[in-house]
């Protein structure tokens, strides 16, 4: 990772140019770096998936947007025109895209993108909080909300509880009448993920897990799991759901091989369910949220751009609660 010049972005028909105020790390910008199976990019390659900004030029055909309007990114990229876009389903588009995956993202001081991916945000709501919030709270919107359908008096259990989509996951978790229980590691990210509002913390490090779910809750078993570990957590997951109980995947970083005993899914009728993303009407509603105050970004700390490696660094050691956000 380096800071270099890069020709500015051109506009082109129903695109717009931003000005980026700040943009947020993911895992997934670790995962490009580090190079993905199937994936090609010219290179030098610029990631960064999310961001927020200042529209700093407008395309032909844009007319519902003004330059210095303040506006967040949706990451997501789709086609208009499949069977899944003209469904509403966009996450499922045939040639669904991400920025700063599969084309140049928004770690710099300006980024083109569709003006359809453009959200009004808020003179209340910091750049660096905004940044922080599109991908991580869309994925765990769709993921708990449209995919599990959690409900009201349910036991929800999430785990990788200090990373952007979980700590987004236990607030929504909360607002839709759930009990959660998070999973993470050391004293001080138990002790952040219960200000998030986790009716009960798993110290991964310290505690037995399935001893600790079975006492937590009334049944000993949870409703729904949120999970992003993958391969080492998996058969454990399995067993602690309860009849009817849903797992829901989003990602893999221990790796993706995981185990699955299927007399636990078919004795217990369980649900298997992956999820990536979300619609673009997902995204809007769960953005109204954070405009509005009901959810809102856990935000690490903010950076200078010029420090991407070392950001790149500290998420991957994982050492950041929330969100690392980079201001060019």
């Amino acid at each position: 990772m380096e800071i270099g010049e890069s020709p500015e972005p051109v506009l082109a028909r129903g695109t717009v140019i931003v000005r980026v105020r700040a943009v947020a790390l993911n895992h997934l910008d670790l995962w490009v770096r580090r190079g993905i199976p199937g994936l090609t990019l010219d290179l030098p390659h610029i990631g960064g998936s999310e961001a927020a900004g200042e529209i700093a030029a407008v395309g032909p055909g844009v007319s519902e947007w003004a330059d210095g309007d303040r506006v967040v990114l949706n990451p997501s990229l789709w086609c208009g025109e499949c069977d899944f876009c003209s469904a509403g389903e966009e996450s499922l588009c045939r040639r669904f895209m991400v920025l700063g995956e599969h084309v140049k993202g928004a770690a710099a001081e300006l980024v083109r993108v569709p003006a359809q991916n453009l959200y009004r945000i808020p003179d209340s709501l910091p750049f660096a909080e905004a940044a922080a919030t599109p991908l991580v709270f869309q994925t765990a919107w769709r993921a708990l909300i449209s995919r599990a359908g959690l409900k009201e008096g349910e036991v929800l259990l999430v785990t990788g509880a200090s990373g952007g989509v979980s700590t987004a996951a236990i607030q929504i978790g909360k607002w839709s009448g759930a009990t959660v229980i998070a999973v993470t590691s050391g004293v001080d990210n138990c002790a952040r993920v219960r200000d998030l509002g986790a009716d009960v913390v798993i110290d991964r490090n310290a505690d037995d897990f399935r001893t600790a779910v079975r006492d937590a809750t009334v049944r000993g078993k949870v409703d729904v799991v949120l999970d992003s570990v993958g391969e080492a957590m998996w058969p454990d997951l399995v067993r602690c759901l309860d009849n009817n109980g849903r797992i829901v995947t989003y990602g893999a970083t221990t790796g993706h091989n995981a185990s699955l005993d299927l007399r636990h899914v078919f004795w217990k009728q369980l649900q298997v369910i992956g999820t990536t993303m979300s619609s673009r009407a997902e995204f809007e509603v769960v953005m109204k949220h954070i405009g509005s105050g009901e959810l809102r970004a856990v935000v690490h700390d903010t950076w200078d751009l010029a420090r991407i490696a070392d950001a790149h660094r500290e998420l991957e050691e994982g050492r950041v609660f929330g969100k690392l956000v980079l201001v060019p």
